[in-house]
């Protein structure tokens, strides 16, 4: 049962006015209602920036977290919890800044997390400077020289550290936004989906417009196949994939890049060495009774029955 079906909240939007933010928002929402998970099996996490926003924005459960650590307070709740649908919301200079080291962590692991990238190439919230994502040379209207880093390649970073399912989209674009974030969800396994998304204030060079003349949609063609069926075929996916992330310029390149479900999860190498695993994960422990620690003794027999020994008398 879904308790509202839209997932607004009641709490003003405050983005700037034509901010690719609203299409995420939107896309998010979206998902969220064609799938039908309920408020309450979902989770919201976010960092710090325009996008660290969002929880307050979705009817469901919600984190803002501390600057680059929404990886590693949505993974502690995914281990926690696994029954939870967790999804990430951070931008590219969260993400692929400060929270780089979780990022690759995140994919090593391939723990089952949504990670969606605000990427519009600047830090919006503390006045445009040059977020990883800009490119060397790149000087938009806030910067008062033209950026000295070569940027980092989400979708390139992805792939070598190891999401089993990782997409580009544009946030103007609200319905294959949409499909894509579905599809992310309902992978097994580390997800990520790299978002183009225009910030109108601060970012000149890279606005709606330039990305409409540029973007085109991979699955259009009949082709392209990213999904590996068998482990045989990850490394030539994973090196047709490699190549189309470097794409960059006249076209640009939006859509499913990899997605392979072969892989195994942390969690089933977890359950691997404790079977009773997902029957007890640490949210359903109890911790307390009558505001005393208690050791759930249940949890483990269960865990340790295959070595327990019966002492006859």
């Amino acid at each position: 049962m879904v308790l509202r079906v839209d997932y607004k909240t009641d709490v003003w939007v405050d983005w700037c006015p034509g901010c690719g933010d609203f299409g995420i928002l939107t896309a998010i929402q979206k998902a969220l209602k064609e799938l039908e998970i309920s408020p309450w099996q979902a989770v919201i996490v976010s960092g710090i920036g325009c996008s660290g926003k969002t929880p307050h924005f979705i009817y469901a459960n919600g984190v803002h977290t501390l600057h680059g650590r929404a990886i590693p307070f949505a993974t502690g709740i995914k281990m926690s919890n696994p029954e939870l649908t967790v999804i990430v919301d951070g931008g590219d200079g969260d993400l692929l800044g400060i929270g780089a080291g979780h990022f690759v962590a995140l994919g090593r692991r391939n723990l089952d997390i949504t990670v969606l990238i605000h990427d519009n190439q600047v830090y919006g919230l503390t006045k445009g400077q040059a977020s990883p994502t800009l490119p060397i040379g790149a000087k938009t209207k806030s910067l008062p020289k033209p950026n000295l880093q070569e940027p980092v390649n989400p979708v390139a970073l992805a792939l070598t550290s190891g999401y089993t399912f990782v997409a580009r989209a544009f946030a103007m674009d609200i319905q294959h936004l949409t499909d894509i974030i579905k599809r992310a969800i309902e992978h097994k396994g580390a997800a990520v989906v790299d978002i183009l998304q225009p910030c109108v204030t601060y970012n000149d060079l890279y606005t709606t417009q330039w990305y409409r003349k540029r973007v085109y949609k991979l699955d259009e063609d009949p082709e392209w196949d990213p999904v590996v069926r068998n482990p045989s075929e990850r490394m030539e996916k994973l090196s047709k994939a490699l190549g189309m992330a470097w794409e960059w310029g006249d076209r640009i390149p939006v859509g499913v890049f990899y997605e392979d479900e072969t892989k195994d999860t942390i969690l089933d190498r977890i359950k691997a060495y404790i079977p009773s695993y997902k029957s007890y994960p640490p949210a359903k422990q109890n911790i307390t009774k009558g505001g005393r620690p208690v050791i759930d003794t249940s949890m483990f027999k269960e865990i340790f029955k295959e070595y327990l020994v019966k002492v006859s008398k």
